[in-house]
């Protein structure tokens, strides 16, 4: 591409007309093309002089793009074959359709989403192209601008970025099914951040204690579920009244973007007990009530996590001045009182919905004594002392705001 650059073309004569001639790349040629662009008459009205004429034809030859990135991308993308641009919307179509390991809709947003800022960057690069080289200018382009008006792209999200491109490289294949594009990727020479410690911030017991007395109707019971159970949002949301047994939540689905799907993993099925005081909160939300969601809109729809968090969660936050976090801190909350409290560690996994990490994790039947289970769940108690119920208010959103009866 350095050769492409800077021309300034050769000014020629024909008969009474001064013309400029410079090379250009073209669509199924090797080769570059001449061009010959005319500038103005040898003499009479419009006519130029020498330095005028060169002057023209500088303009002319970076109108045409001639020299650009752009273009060369363009033409190598036809000459050599697919673009990262569209081999990744063939990457996407693969995800949704694959049937073996299905990723979930949730991260083929993510990815998606990172997709937009790689292609306005690489879109038109040529898939051969994107090697070790081409990630480190992008990942030295990531370092150096800005996410938005205030903050830099981390490490983990400059590392999540290059993810995306390794995996999109990687997809295609031949039709033996071996990778078109083969890559031995080198992070050293790539420059890729390391990682240091993530931000994972944890509700205290206290915290857990605002939040709850502050929040109103079905919200203050969902926020209580959250701290005393360690579900995922989505899974809480995805609730249904069949699904409390007693003092004890059958989990089989998870809730997104207002649509149900299946756990994120297949250690997310499970059974997860609760302290008692908590299944009685949640009895008397439910009420009269034998089907649908345990918390759902006016409609009887399933609660968006996008909204309950922005409506809801934050601005009590912001109120009561805890640092702005998401639902995962009353998980992380859940976890913690659990090892304070010597809960069995492959019971503590099931509860959270975490896979065995040894095989003496497959071992163990803890999770299959419910009995044991429940006992366990009431004397580890749920960490903080349950606010009395907020009578709830004319809602301000498009929810329904049950309350619990005293």
């Amino acid at each position: 591409m350095s050769r492409r650059s800077g021309q300034d073309g050769r000014i020629e004569r024909k008969g009474n007309v001064y013309y400029v001639r410079f090379r250009m790349d073209v669509e199924g040629r090797e080769e570059r093309a001449y061009k010959c662009v005319r500038l103005c008459p040898v003499s009479g009205p419009g006519s130029l002089t020498k330095s005028e004429r060169q002057r023209l034809a500088r303009e002319i030859i970076h109108e045409s793009g001639a020299d650009s990135v752009e273009l060369f991308n363009r033409v190598q993308a036809f000459n050599l074959g697919v673009t990262f641009r569209q081999q990744s919307e063939q990457w996407l179509k693969q995800l949704e359709n694959r049937k073996r390991r299905p990723v979930k809709e949730r991260t083929i947003s993510n990815w998606r989403s990172h997709l937009k800022y790689l292609n306005a960057r690489i879109g038109d690069l040529p898939l051969q192209q994107v090697d070790n080289k081409a990630l480190r200018q992008l990942v030295t382009q990531m370092t150096t601008e800005l996410k938005n008006e205030r903050l830099r792209y981390s490490a983990k999200s400059i590392r999540n970025h290059v993810q995306v491109v390794k995996l999109v490289v990687g997809s295609a294949l031949n039709e033996q099914g071996d990778e078109l594009f083969p890559r031995k990727w080198n992070d050293d020479f790539i420059d890729l951040p390391l990682v240091g410690q993530q931000n994972a911030p944890a509700f205290s017991a206290e915290d857990v204690l605002q939040i709850t007395t502050a929040a109103e109707g079905q919200f203050q019971i969902l926020y209580e579920l959250l701290a005393a159970s360690g579900l995922r949002i989505g899974e809480a949301l995805a609730l249904e009244v069949t699904d409390l047994q007693g003092p004890m939540l059958s989990v089989s689905k998870s809730a997104w973007n207002g649509r149900l799907f299946s756990p994120k993993t297949r250690a997310g099925v499970r059974e997860v007990d609760l302290n008692p005081t908590v299944a009685v909160r949640l009895h008397e939300l439910i009420g009269e009530r034998r089907t649908g969601f345990i918390f759902q809109s006016e409609q009887g729809n399933l609660l968006r996590e996008s909204n309950v968090l922005r409506r809801s969660l934050h601005p009590i936050l912001a109120d009561k001045e805890i640092r702005k976090t998401g639902f995962h801190a009353f998980r992380r909350f859940r976890l913690t009182h659990l090892r304070k409290q010597r809960v069995p560690e492959d019971l503590i996994r099931f509860w959270m919905g975490h896979a065995d990490k040894t095989v003496t994790d497959g071992y163990s039947r803890l999770k299959d004594d419910r009995e044991f289970r429940q006992q366990v769940a009431e004397s580890a108690g749920i960490g903080w002392v349950l606010a009395s119920p907020v009578a709830p208010i004319a809602p301000k959103t498009d929810v329904v705001i049950f309350a619990a009866s005293a």
